[in-house]
């Protein structure tokens, strides 16, 4: 594996779909424009979230050409999911669902009814002898009973916003946890940690994903190894150009909210500079109604990704 990326493909659903586009010549527009971009990048591994039908995700990688080995996870009540992409062969494929040992129930609503899983599932697989870990955590854009995307009054703004946290953290450390398992059995195996984390690179759910403290791109402790190296990821954010340090727009206001981390195995093959978001062109900046792109073409967030040198 030489370069792996991550995009947000923004609901890829085919026009019978009820988060689709309205017609063929709508999600074939659609269509060509993220083949454009995926074509441009010329991935070895394409970690996707927003998949609805699987369908769409064939015609997309289709007009790509040549050979795909895809995976998917379970999809969500909304029908999205995380995919998982390669131009060779995955393996040791599984999803992680279930919250981490530990955790009680998270409150997700109004309701006394708790979750105890990811939204939607993340996924693993090892290809080329890497283990490639995608996921979508829960999204700071926040939808209310009824599917309303404005709340009645502000308490109703703030509660929700609370129960989106509250998930997006348990996910992170679902996550997390997951990668620890890899990492307390083999220190120096190559691991990817990547997606759609839903927020930003010093929030407390980036952040706790890292594992332990103390030793990040840039800083003074990045080049004297400690003991927890074996257990640490790093997010490569710090070696994208400062111009392109962005893979969504909200609301005019540039956030970079898609991550790639790697383990101690890897993270002196990433070079600076080696990691981008700039394939996809213009970015739209968007608002807190995603149904308002329902038929705009390619997707509203950036890919990212990392070479390897």
């Amino acid at each position: 594996m030489v370069s792996i990326a991550t995009w947000n493909v923004e609901n890829l659903f085919t026009p019978d779909a009820d988060s689709g586009p309205d017609t063929a010549a709508e999600f074939a527009a659609k269509a060509d424009a993220l083949a454009a971009t995926i074509s441009e990048m010329d991935p070895d591994v394409l970690a996707l979230q927003e998949i609805g039908a699987l369908g769409a995700l064939e015609n997309v990688l289709g007009r790509v050409g040549g050979r795909w080995y895809v995976e998917t996870a379970e999809p969500d009540g909304r029908g999205i999911r995380v995919a998982i992409a390669a131009r060779t062969p995955l393996s040791q494929v599984y999803q992680v669902g279930p919250f981490l040992d530990g955790l009680r129930p998270v409150q997700v609503d109004d309701t006394a009814v708790g979750e105890t899983a990811m939204g939607r599932p993340a996924l693993h697989a090892v290809v080329d002898g890497v283990h490639v870990l995608t996921c979508h955590l829960k999204s700071k854009l926040l939808t209310f009973p009824g599917g309303r995307f404005s709340p009645r009054d502000e308490d109703e703004r703030a509660r929700f916003a609370t129960y989106a946290l509250f998930r997006r953290a348990a996910e992170a450390a679902t996550v997390r946890a997951a990668a620890t398992t890899i990492l307390a059995a083999d220190g120096d195996a190559p691991l990817v940690v990547l997606g759609d984390l839903n927020d930003t690179v010093d929030a407390a759910t980036t952040q706790l994903m890292a594992g332990p403290p103390g030793s990040e791109i840039g800083t003074g402790g990045y080049t004297q190894p400690d003991s927890g190296d074996r257990q640490r990821l790093w997010n490569l954010a710090a070696h994208i150009p400062e111009d392109q340090r962005f893979s969504r727009i909200y609301r005019g206001r540039r956030e970079l909210i898609d991550h790639i981390l790697v383990s101690h195995a890897l993270v002196d093959q990433i070079a600076d500079g080696a990691v981008t978001t700039d394939h996809a062109g213009v970015t739209p900046s968007v608002t807190d109604n995603p149904a308002e792109r329902r038929n705009s073409p390619g997707s509203d967030h950036r890919p990212v990704m990392a070479i390897a040198s």
